[in-house]
């Protein structure tokens, strides 16, 4: 037999049915109701704002503003 027919047949067979085992432990996995926490947690990273204090738009006006030590601290750095 050629390499291509023993490959073809190999793929066509135990390949397919290797990967379709995987593909269904991959879901099980990921449906797992233990990994429920880590499936809420990627869903509220779009929710989330990280953004810097000086990005927000803030003025410095305010007594005890963190944003002063943060701008002082980049401008410092480069």
């Amino acid at each position: 037999m050629e390499t291509y027919t023993v490959l073809r047949e190999f793929a066509d067979s135990w390949f397919l049915i290797a990967m379709f085992t995987f593909f269904l432990g991959c879901c099980a996995f990921a449906f797992w109701p233990s990994q429920r926490r880590a499936r809420d947690a990627a869903a509220a990273i779009v929710l989330r704002d990280d953004s810097p204090p000086h990005a927000t738009g803030c003025a410095n006006a305010c007594p005890d503003c963190t944003c002063k030590t943060f701008l002082m601290e980049a401008e410092t750095n480069g």
